[in-house]
């Protein structure tokens, strides 16, 4: 239990970013520098996540229409409304930032390594599941700007966002980036699938210069003058409520749907995770940079609570056949 209950790697490393970021931000120059390396990263992590996706493994599992719906239905629709309900709490108990930043979390699509992985682990429709996985992504390459747009601004929070510069920003940067890789796969695609692990840190890299340039420019702008050690009690408080929430429906929407098992161990993790690969990228293409730290902050916390309790249901899932 204390092993599967063990960070991460690469959760270390994000929160290892975080701290240096704290002490040695970024600034002037350097973070221009910072800024424009993040951009082409970001285009670079998108561009791979099309080239490594298999057209065969999505056509495979294309057919689970109940379970591409429902899975849609929880990461957009259900996810968004538990966290509208957490923003109609006082600002006194829940502060204008972290509604915002749960807010973002809320619109982000699904995983897809990760809930392709628990599925497998848990013995579901590991096909199906690449192509909700995908599916979720790629409609929020266009779903989620709108849905921050609205949800964010309609709560006075994280500052405004101009939808339609934002689009477009997202269009350029990540749209046009992972259509070309994806186009690319014929050519480069047996390449991508030998060099899987070299990849993967080249995603992670990614990532945490993002988080790092991110996160620069909230410490410079006062981030840590706004975040109490009460504040991120509460962050973590509040994602295990809107992650038990999230399970909870999923399980009783996949029994009222009479889904199969498989389906239903899919539904479960991807209705339920948020990807933390695509959340950070769409945070620094929709925002100005001393926002993205504290619009992410969230989304770390509940990425680590979201892999510690995803890890356990999966291995419930494995050893009880019944269990689903």
């Amino acid at each position: 239990m204390l092993v599967k209950l063990r960070p991460d790697g690469f959760t270390i490393a994000l929160f290892t970013v975080v701290a240096l970021a704290s002490v040695l931000p970024c600034r002037g120059d350097a973070a221009e520098a910072f800024a424009i390396a993040t951009r082409l990263a970001i285009m670079l992590l998108f561009f791979m996540h099309g080239a490594k996706l298999s057209r065969e493994a999505v056509m495979r599992g294309a057919g689970a229409v109940k379970l591409h719906l429902s899975a849609l239905g929880m990461t957009y629709i259900v996810f968004p409304l538990v966290a509208l309900g957490v923003a109609l709490a006082p600002d006194r108990i829940v502060s204008a930032d972290i509604k915002a930043g749960l807010m973002f979390l809320a619109v982000l699509p699904s995983t897809v390594q990760s809930s392709i992985a628990f599925t497998s682990i848990g013995h579901g429709n590991v096909a199906a599941a690449v192509c909700s996985a995908s599916l979720s992504n790629f409609i929020g390459v266009f779903l989620t700007p709108l849905l921050a747009g609205l949800l964010i601004h309609a709560q006075g929070a994280g500052g405004e966002v101009d939808t339609g510069a934002a689009i477009r920003s997202v269009v350029v940067t990540l749209l046009i980036p992972f259509i070309v890789g994806h186009l690319s796969r014929p050519l480069i695609g047996r390449f991508v699938d030998r060099h899987k692990a070299f990849l993967g840190k080249l995603d992670r890299g990614s990532i945490l210069l993002v988080v790092y340039t991110a996160f620069s420019a909230a410490v410079v702008d006062g981030l840590w003058s706004r975040v109490s050690g009460v504040d991120l009690a509460t962050i973590a408080g509040l994602a295990v409520l809107l992650l038990a929430a999230v399970l909870l429906v999923s399980l009783a929407l996949s029994r009222v749907l009479g889904l199969s098992r498989a389906d239903k161990v899919a539904l479960v993790f991807c209705g339920s995770t948020k990807s933390l690969a695509s959340g950070v990228p769409i945070a620094a293409a929709l925002f100005a940079a001393p926002l993205v730290g504290m619009l992410i902050l969230p989304l770390m916390v509940y990425h680590q609570i979201q892999l510690l309790v995803c890890a356990v249901i999966a291995r419930v899932y494995a050893d009880d056949p019944g269990a689903a």
